[in-house]
């Protein structure tokens, strides 16, 4: 750098000059690049623990249940796919569309709108639980009629009903995550979702060994720290003077803003709930493999190894992307290496059983690049749902997962009979294929003509 600033003997002045200031505005731009690495940090590190801790609610009761036997473990392991697939991954869609309505609110310093969106998002995001919550209801019949084994589909029929408290409880809380996200306040999530998870294991533990309910006690545990978690925020919300200026009386203004939260939240669910329900259909596809009870259970513990573990300036926005990817890429680096080393390991924190270790071991490698696959595209996703682009989000999706995905996995399963593995390969053929098309679509965004779009909607 410090070379191209040398006065060779020709040069003219503007030469110099221009020299200078390519060399000065490639040093800013680095600057400012770490800079907003070193910002993402402080707001990122915090988040991956709330989000970790609030998702191993499940997983610890999963890995509970789990040492009760293999058919507690494969009806735990359908249970939460399926409620995942028709509740959980649902809600997560929705709320997301307060990433594009609390964020631009909260940018053009909105403060009392943002309060009112979150009240409309968790009305009508509870609305829709009501419905789910039906289904949940006859799970087990449901399972039975796709071909699940009788005996499976009973336990994960009994498991699903004592969770639908939890699906009402997980509706609220990722309204109140955006909420709190939007504005900043990562602490007091950080603090309520650690205290739940401390809470959760011994809970869990007396309830699944001890309370004789067994494997529906690992539901009912879920049940009661996902209402817990929600009250500790709803009790700062209220009453922390940080949130003063968004704190909004409940009033029938609340009811006025549903029709735009659902013009947002319907694609975000569309868009998020196309990707999880694919990596869920990989559950079910194993149960009709042979040895059913196994291949879920061994499908189940690395989808969710691999799932926990990966104002106007458009030249931020360019260097928000940038860092967004660094940091993806450094941390996927360090946790894919941490998982391979550990590969003979962790299948024993779900089993015991040496037939579930040993496969799971084979398939660490597979684990590894989804977790490399579902860091980037969690990013890219990111940058889209931000952008209000969850319409192109969904068809990246539809065309990663359903055109090439899936068919791709069944024909690796079935007919090539790779079983398992089979199955991973295929779906993380979509996940690349999700992974690439994002890309593009980011590299190709004009951001300045992003933030005019942004800042020329009314007020």
């Amino acid at each position: 750098m410090e070379a191209s600033l040398i006065t060779l003997p020709n040069d003219t002045e503007d030469e110099r000059k221009s020299r200078s200031d390519s060399s000065s505005t490639h040093h800013l731009t680095w600057v400012c690049f770490f800079e907003e690495v070193k910002r993402q940090c402080y707001i990122a590190g915090p988040m991956v623990a709330v989000i970790l801790s609030q998702n191993l609610l499940r997983i610890v009761s999963m890995m509970m249940v789990g040492h009760l036997g293999e058919l507690a473990l494969s009806s735990s392991s359908i249970a939460i796919s399926l409620t995942g697939v028709t509740g959980f991954s649902l809600f997560i869609g929705m709320a997301s569309g307060l990433e594009t309505l609390c964020g631009q609110a909260y940018g053009a310093k909105q403060y009392q709108k943002l309060g009112l969106q979150t009240y409309t998002a968790i009305f009508s995001i509870n609305l829709v639980g009501l419905p789910l919550s039906l289904i949940w209801i006859y799970m087990e019949d449901l399972l039975i009629l796709i071909g699940q084994d009788p005996s499976i589909s009973r336990e994960a029929g009994k498991f699903t009903i004592w969770l639908i408290p939890a699906l009402f409880a997980y509706a609220t809380l990722q309204a109140l995550i955006r909420y709190f996200q939007t504005q900043s306040l990562i602490v007091p999530m950080l603090l309520s979702s650690c205290a739940t998870l401390l809470f959760h294991i011994p809970l869990c533990w007396v309830l699944v060994f001890k309370s004789g309910l067994d494997n529906v006690g690992g539901a009912l545990a879920i049940s009661i720290s996902y209402w817990l978690n929600v009250i500790l925020l709803i009790f700062y919300m209220k009453f922390s003077s940080a949130c003063a200026k968004t704190r909004v009386p409940i009033s029938m203004e609340v009811f006025y803003g549903i029709k735009e939260f659902f013009s947002f939240a319907i694609p975000s669910a569309i868009m998020i709930c196309l990707e999880w329900w694919s990596f869920e259909m990989l559950i079910l596809l194993s149960g009709i493999l042979q040895n059913p009870a196994l291949e879920t259970s061994v499908l189940s513990v690395c989808i969710r190894v691999s799932n926990e573990l990966g104002a106007g300036n458009p030249e931020g926005a360019r260097i928000a992307t940038c860092a967004a990817m660094f940091l993806a890429i450094t941390e996927t680096a360090i946790v894919t290496t941490t998982l391979f080393a550990c590969r003979n390991v962790f299948g024993y924190v779900f089993r015991n059983e040496q037939e579930v270790v040993d496969y799971v071991t084979t398939m660490a490698p597979l684990v590894c690049l989804s977790v490399l696959l579902d860091s980037l595209q969690a990013v890219l996703s990111g940058i889209a749902r931000g952008c209000g682009w969850q319409h192109i989000g969904a068809y990246i999706n539809l065309a990663a997962f359903y055109i090439f995905g899936i068919p791709i996995a069944a024909l690796l399963a079935f007919w090539i009979q790779l079983g398992g593995r089979g199955l991973w390969i295929g779906i993380q053929v979509g996940a690349f294929v999700q992974t690439i098309l994002l890309s593009f679509v980011t590299t190709c965004t004009n951001w300045d003509k992003q933030v005019f779009l942004i800042n020329s909607q009314p007020v």
